[in-house]
């Protein structure tokens, strides 16, 4: 069924993001259309984060998407915030309902339901390479897991130690000789388009020693990280699974639609186009 004409009665959908990308604008009106949804989502960015908020409750706006750098600043800008989001103090996700604003965190629910599909065992180690929001986001998934077992390497000597703290983690500045059976990436090297798009956050020895290995790097899904390791025979976890599974989380709650599996495989890889 056709996603009905665009009227005065269409439902908006936004991200706010200061690079904005096309990634969810072709992911959710891509579902609209397949599922004949009225609504129409747009990417957008702001100098104005408290009137941009303002809008999205004043104009009806029924979802926004939230990216770096107002993860943070919003949350006091909401009436209410769920634990996903509270845990992290971080929020990807905003769903008005009339003129009530209830933010949350897909990210973490993703990353949570991630592990969970994959199997991984709370008995493993976790070594886990960045401390911005995104790792705090997945450093404090694998935690609420049962993870006990984790290291944090970050170079930053604040937000580095402040994260490892605050979990019971460890703390190291550098990788070195750092090792363990899950290893995630949750810095910018691999992205596409960066300045070290062609390079692996891992030496070959640490990708050699562990079983599992997670890069958020979405764009592109294949990284050098994520090639590496499939060579090396290891079990992997994509950015674009990470990115998928959390697009269709935020689908649902502004539509109350779930797409089915395949749906959200179609509109992902469109997405990335």
């Amino acid at each position: 069924m056709p996603r009905p004409p665009l009227s005065k009665d269409t439902t908006l959908c936004i991200s706010l993001a200061a690079r904005p990308s096309n990634i969810g604008t072709r992911f959710h009106n891509h579902l609209y259309e397949v599922l004949g949804l009225d609504f129409l989502y747009k990417a957008f960015t702001t100098t104005d984060i408290a009137a941009a908020i303002g809008g999205v409750r004043a104009l009806g706006i029924r979802g926004c998407s939230v990216s770096m750098p107002f993860k943070q600043d919003v949350l006091s800008l909401v009436e209410h915030v769920e634990p996903s989001a509270r845990a992290i103090r971080s929020v990807n996700t905003i769903v008005n309902d009339d003129g009530v604003l209830t933010a949350s965190n897909t990210d973490y629910t993703a990353v949570a339901k991630l592990i969970e599909e994959h199997g991984l065992s709370p008995e493993s180690t976790v070594l886990i390479h960045g401390s911005g929001g995104m790792a705090s986001t997945v450093a404090t998934a694998f935690r609420d897991k049962g993870f006990e077992h984790g290291t944090v390497v970050a170079r930053n000597e604040v937000t580095g130690p402040g994260l490892a703290d605050r979990l019971g983690y460890h703390w190291r500045p550098h990788l070195g000789g750092a090792c363990a059976s899950i290893i995630v990436n949750v810095t910018p090297v691999g992205m596409a388009g960066g300045p070290e798009q062609h390079d692996s956050p891992f030496a070959p020895d640490t990708i050699a020693a562990a079983d599992t290995v997670f890069d958020v790097v979405a764009l592109p899904a294949e990284t050098p990280l994520i090639i590496a390791a499939r060579a090396a025979g290891k079990r992997v976890i994509t950015g674009a699974e990470v990115i998928a599974l959390q697009a269709a989380e935020q689908f649902e709650r502004y539509t109350g639609v779930r797409p089915t599996p395949e749906q959200v495989a179609e509109a992902s890889a469109i997405s990335r186009m």
